[in-house]
């Protein structure tokens, strides 16, 4: 998953990650140079007494430095820039991708898992490109280049190298294969952490109107107790790598020492030769440390990429059609033929057997007790939800032809849970139209019965709304929402329960609002007071997902039994109170 993500996604950036070979391949060429010049100003200068030697081997080994350094710099730099840009193109893929999800898809993965799937999953892939290209190019480099310059020095020192560099990989890997699972948890606990946090921070009033803060505050800390735990393991294997490291490093320069200066002594070997290959020795056993480093980063950075090219590789329930309808003929008109809906695996279906026609003008109601089906109805006419069977057409084409963007701007939908974006009540408004001018937000605010408090706001349209629209109340965010509806002008209305935060009062005005404002559209309501709906043109009684009514108020009173015990239930709720 790990190089599938990598070559996809850093193909763009071939040319500049090419440079970065060739200046890591030239930066690392002049350090292994530096030994032998070092050797030689040591044997042939130092021993003998040379100055003029010294001060001219010294002089080039300044200018290896410099061409070294530069290119070790300018290697960084294009590394950095193309690791930035993978990262940029990863998180950008994975936005689209969920932005192309359906309400299944969404729900499958969960906001918390998106959420860190996209920013820290994608950080961490992105840090392992950036390593990669400033160390682990380098690493193979320097590793059997010094393997090569060492060998020139001396051949009678080469079996230290037989026993430093195994007994360094055979270290290494034991730790990192204990590390693997460890990081695939940690990366589960932190979607965890994300998910309790987020449901706390959006339900703190819940939290506090049932004072639950010692029960929110315990199974925050379990959540953080078992990402602690998980990121104490790994730190501690973490940790046991550099002295494991630093041991065998340390262990080979003593060897070094101890079995180079008895070849010193017996004239096989030069002074200046023995500094070299200990100088080559501690850069074979610093580019396995390089490796080592990057092969700490390789499994976490896996892991991520496995959860990355799940969202990548999920398609949308929701599919685009391949030759989509963009132009029809005739205006705001709604049917439902024979419709069904079930989730997969499920044993029994949402919706069944739903037909039913809304034309331009008329208004169409829906109700029925909680869990009937009435929102995945209403879903399915935006696509939210592609219906398993049958057919939701609007002017006539089937909305699964439809080309997305056509079939999105003639509809106006209020969900069941109104939300606003961070920013202001104009910015809000204007989300659906873009171009809308002033006089017509404030006639929709008028229509939603909204403009008396947007106008007691001291900004008044460019009053600041926070994210999810919490700094104001209930009832002011389903107005808000439905004011931003019709600002857009649809052809279809949707409202989804969305007059149940409204007074009675409240209610009755703004449905005698909307009926000039929608007469020319096709407008289904649903409701759970029967005062909502009593008046729309047609009812549809849904229970456990089949339609057992449909008429007038009228109508139904006298012929269905689900819409009278409702009508009942509620006159006696009224009664009571």
């Amino acid at each position: 998953m790990l190089s599938r993500l990598l070559r996809t996604y850093l193909r763009p950036y071939s040319s500049t990650l090419t440079a970065v070979v060739v200046l890591q391949l030239v930066g690392t060429i002049a350090s292994l140079y530096l030994p032998s010049l070092n050797a030689d100003i040591i044997d042939r200068g130092v021993a003998v007494g040379d100055t003029g030697y010294i001060l001219s081997a010294g002089g080039w080994m300044l200018a290896v430095s410099l061409v070294q350094i530069a290119c070790s710099i300018a290697a960084v730099y294009y590394g950095a820039r193309a690791a930035m840009g993978f990262g940029r193109d990863v998180r950008s893929a994975v936005f689209h991708r969920v932005g192309g999800f359906s309400a299944r898809e969404v729900a499958q993965f969960g906001a918390p898992s998106l959420i860190t799937r996209s920013t820290n999953d994608v950080q961490q892939v992105q840090m392992l490109v950036v390593m990669t290209c400033t160390m682990l190019v380098a690493a193979p480099i320097m590793g059997v280049g010094g393997i090569v310059m060492a060998l020139r020095q001396d051949l009678g020192l080469s079996w230290l190298m037989l026993v430093c560099v195994p007994a360094l990989l055979v270290s290494i890997g034991l730790i990192i294969s204990r590390m693997v699972p460890q990081f695939r948890a940690m990366q589960d606990r932190i979607d965890v952490v994300n998910q309790v946090l987020r449901e706390q921070l959006s339900g703190i009033r819940v939290v506090r109107a049932f004072v639950r803060e010692r029960e929110e505050t315990r199974r925050f800390a379990a959540a953080n107790d078992a990402l602690t735990g998980t990121s104490l393991r790994v730190g501690r294997l973490t940790a046991l790598i550099f002295p494991v490291v630093m041991l065998i490093l340390n262990a080979s320069s003593v060897a070094v020492l101890w079995f180079g200066a008895s070849r010193v002594d017996s004239g096989e070997m030069q002074v200046g030769a023995l500094t070299a290959f200990l100088m080559y020795l501690m850069q074979i056993l610093a580019s396995m440390m390089m490796a080592t480093f990057i092969s700490m980063m390789i499994p976490r950075a896996a892991v991520c990429a496995e959860r990355i090219i799940e969202v990548l590789d999920t398609e949308s329930s929701v599919t685009p059609p391949r030759d989509p309808v963009r132009q029809v003929h005739g205006r705001a008109e709604l049917e439902l033929r024979d419709v069904e809906f079930r989730y997969p695996g499920a044993a029994a279906p949402v919706l069944s057997g739903i037909s039913f026609r809304v034309t331009a003008g008329q208004t169409t109601a829906v109700i029925g007790s909680t869990g009937a089906g009435k929102t995945t109805l209403v879903s399915l006419v935006p696509r939210l939800f592609d219906a398993t069977s049958g057919t939701v057409s609007v002017d006539g084409v089937d909305v699964r032809d439809l080309d997305p963007q056509m079939l999105w701007t003639r509809i106006g939908l209020v969900p069941q849970k109104p939300y606003l974006f961070s920013g202001t009540v104009a910015s809000n408004l204007r989300y659906g139209n873009p171009d809308a001018s002033d006089e017509e937000l404030w006639e929709a605010l008028e229509v939603a019965q909204a403009r008396d408090f947007v106008e007691a706001m001291p900004e008044g349209l460019e009053a600041p709304i926070t994210q999810g629209g919490t700094n104001v109340s209930g009832g002011q965010r389903q107005r808000l929402s439905i004011a931003r509806a019709l600002v857009s002008r649809p052809e279809i209305y949707l409202f989804d329960d969305s007059f149940s935060a409204l007074d009675l009062t409240t209610d009755a005005r703004l449905r005698a609002a909307l009926r000039p404002h929608t007469a020319q559209a096709a407008v289904v309501i649903v409701g759970q007071r029967v005062s909502t709906i009593a008046d729309a043109d047609q009812i549809i009684v849904l229970d456990d997902g089949v339609i057992v009514g449909m008429g007038t108020h009228d109508e139904l009173l006298d012929s269905c039994p689900t819409y009278i015990e409702i009508v009942e239930s509620q006159l006696t709720a009224g009664s009571a109170a």
